[in-house]
């Protein structure tokens, strides 16, 4: 049985819950909480916003690589003790998660320079271990030698419906279809692309949540953590 601050890098498909799941095991650990996905919508967000995307949607590639190393893009706790991501210590988080930035994510996320500008942040917060990381590439590209590898997945029509759900919250006048469309061309954008693509690593194991709640999942992950780590998951 293993004891000591781990690992656990958490890949999968688009609205499979990875951040909200992750959330609650970093909490329930007492570890960091890192959303890499939150970093590369920040970039796809500085993107737009200062022009290196067009009205066309064509990137500005050179002039973006230049300007990346400049800028900073932290986690920080708000009022109410949530992670937020912040743009040179602006809080950006409502303006990331987003429809617009939702579509356009993948294809800033493709680019070899934006990947590397992120892992190196990336793997700055994970020196000390005690972390959890979700993302399409944490076990295979960022992490490969951590601890504990999970893959989440579940069908699309179950994706789809969870992400159209959050959009209607927002006010988002998206249809299901168009959910749907957008989450299946993200879907082969991120399993397509040429650098670190959307893969299950062959150490991690898979949890296919289509039907679970969330303590079910926190039950399946104690299955796990208690007998190999010594760990478990306390929900607060």
């Amino acid at each position: 049985m293993a004891s000591g601050k781990i690992i656990i890098a958490i890949d999968g498909y688009s609205s499979t819950g990875k951040s909200t799941f992750a959330k609650l095991v970093a909490k329930g650990l007492g570890y960091i909480y890192a959303d890499s996905g939150a970093l590369y919508r920040a970039v796809t967000y500085f993107a737009f916003t200062n022009g290196f995307i067009d009205t066309e949607g064509a990137i500005d590639k050179d002039n973006l690589q230049k300007v990346l190393p400049k800028i900073e893009i932290s986690f920080k706790t708000n009022k109410k003790g949530e992670s937020v991501t912040c743009l040179n210590d602006s809080n950006i988080e409502k303006y990331i998660r987003t429809s617009k930035i939702s579509s356009n994510v993948s294809r800033i996320a493709e680019l070899p320079f934006v990947r590397d500008f992120v892992n190196v942040m990336l793997r700055r917060m994970g020196q000390d271990k005690g972390l959890v990381m979700d993302g399409r590439d944490i076990g295979t590209a960022v992490f490969p030698n951590a601890e504990l590898k999970i893959f989440m997945t579940a069908t699309e029509q179950v994706r789809a419906m969870r992400r159209f759900k959050e959009l209607q919250a927002k006010g988002e006048k998206d249809t299901f279809e168009s959910v749907l469309e957008g989450l299946k061309k993200r879907d082969y954008i991120d399993t397509h692309r040429s650098t670190d693509p959307l893969t299950k690593a062959k150490d991690a194991i898979e949890l296919d949540n289509s039907s679970m709640t969330l303590e079910e999942e926190i039950e399946w992950i104690n299955r796990i953590l208690l007998p190999n780590f010594n760990l478990q998951v306390e929900l607060r």
